[in-house]
């Protein structure tokens, strides 16, 4: 609604606040009166109702009308006082529901500056906020209240309709679907409320990996680049997880990422498979479809953006019985093991490696690759408590599937000596040879 900065009277708006009163009282009489009422009589029930939210939003305002209000408190936009002030990119402070306005209806710049935006998160300005209250509680003014209910459905039709039309040229031209996908990219970054709009539509997410053909998928790279970050996006979503994953083309394409596309593309990929297996029965889906090699040979790769993400979505894999079996077949303790020796990762790796200790062939591994000095050796110079612990764990596991390794371990000098207890229990000493 525009603003015209000249408000009614304060009589004539208790004047025409009883008469809103009034309707009102007559058509809540009719619709708890008539069993089968029109749902006209609701509507305008609710159009009264706004009305006189509206009148109690001008009256705060018409007690501010004949003070000065500082002009640090008004809204650029609506020049007048805020009553959610949020920060945009350019440093500038407005209220809540007309900067929100304002960028729904497709403004990429700064109102007051016309600076372009770097991009368009608001931060709320608790300081400005704080100083307003304090002014209007010493003035014994109300503190307007935005109301947001109405602008909050306008700002979701405009994002449903502009996610629409955003997917629908996902079955248009090259051009089109590149620049479609980057500004999908960046609204599911920036908003949550626009990630979240994609768990309303069953065909959303088939319509938005539509143009990354299977074995296709990074015959351009840019576009499998800004799609796949998309699907990392909308995967932080609680509501999106399952929405995604049970699709039966977003797993095997987010697998085929991981192997190949930019660095930025693999390392999303990864992301996105690691903030899937929050659920687990996403771990056993993107388990079986074979995401547990790509994510190893990523980790083997050794690229500083990828490796992090790659091991964080093996760990979370392999919470799952089932897929720690499947990593062990996949070569994961010789990689794993490779990267501890040389001094990388080894806070995440190593909690891998605690956790695939309970398998019988990994165990058999890393006896065989020569775990032992090297985890004694992480034990002596680690100042990780934790780094400890996990060493200790797959030690006795290691020594318990073979005896040999512990008389190893005991005939090392100036070292790590464990003790190990009955129930699986161990001590940390450090003993000097005598």
């Amino acid at each position: 609604m525009a603003k015209t900065g000249v408000l009614e009277t304060i009589p004539c708006a208790v004047t025409k606040a009883a008469e809103l009163k009034k309707e009102l009282e007559k058509l809540v009489k009719a619709i708890l009166g008539e069993e089968d009422y029109r749902v006209e009589v609701t509507d305008e029930a609710m159009r009264v109702l706004s009305g006189l939210k509206e009148l109690k939003f001008k009256k705060s305002l018409k007690m501010v009308d004949d003070t000065v209000v500082p002009e640090e408190f008004k809204c650029p936009i609506s020049r007048e006082i805020m009553g959610d002030p949020v920060v945009l990119a350019t440093g500038q402070t407005y209220d809540l529901p007309f900067i929100q306005r304002w960028l729904n209806e497709g403004h990429r710049t700064c109102p007051r500056t016309q600076q372009v935006l770097p991009h368009t998160i608001l931060t709320p300005n608790h300081l400005v906020r704080d100083m307003i209250s304090q002014w209007c509680k010493e003035r014994g003014i109300e503190l307007p209240k935005p109301v947001k209910d109405v602008d909050d459905e306008v700002h979701t039709d405009a994002d449903r309709s502009h996610l629409k039309s955003l997917l629908e040229k996902m079955s248009s031209s090259l051009s089109d679907q590149k620049e479609a996908a980057k500004e999908l990219r960046l609204l599911t970054k920036r908003m949550p409320s626009f990630r979240a709009l994609f768990s309303d539509s069953t065909d959303a997410i088939p319509r938005l990996i539509n143009p990354l053909s299977p074995g296709r998928a990074n015959t351009h790279p840019d576009l499998q680049e800004d799609l796949i970050t998309t699907v990392l996006n909308l995967s932080i979503h609680d509501n999106n997880k399952r929405l995604v994953a049970e699709n039966p083309l977003a797993i095997p394409l987010l697998i085929e990422s991981v192997k190949s596309g930019t660095i930025e593309t693999r390392s999303n990929a990864a992301a996105a498979l690691f903030s899937l297996s929050a659920l687990d029965s996403n771990k056993l889906i993107i388990g079986k479809s074979g995401a547990l090699k790509p994510l190893i040979d990523l980790l083997e790769e050794g690229h500083p953006l990828a490796m992090k993400d790659a091991a964080s979505a093996i760990f979370n894999l392999c919470l799952v019985l089932e897929n720690k079996g499947r990593a062990v077949r996949e070569g994961a303790v010789r990689v794993i093991l490779k990267k501890i020796m040389d001094c990388i990762l080894v806070d995440e790796l190593l909690a891998i490696l605690a956790m695939l200790a309970s398998h019988q062939k990994a165990v058999e591994e890393m006896g065989e690759l020569g775990a032992v000095h090297c985890l004694l050796g992480i034990t002596r110079e680690s100042s990780s408590e934790r780094n400890k612990e996990n060493c200790a764990a797959i030690l006795y596991t290691i020594c318990l599937n073979d005896y040999t390794k512990w008389r190893d371990i005991q005939g090392r000098g100036k070292c790590q000596w464990y003790t190990f207890k009955t129930r699986g229990e161990w001590d940390i000493t450090r003993q000097e040879e005598s």
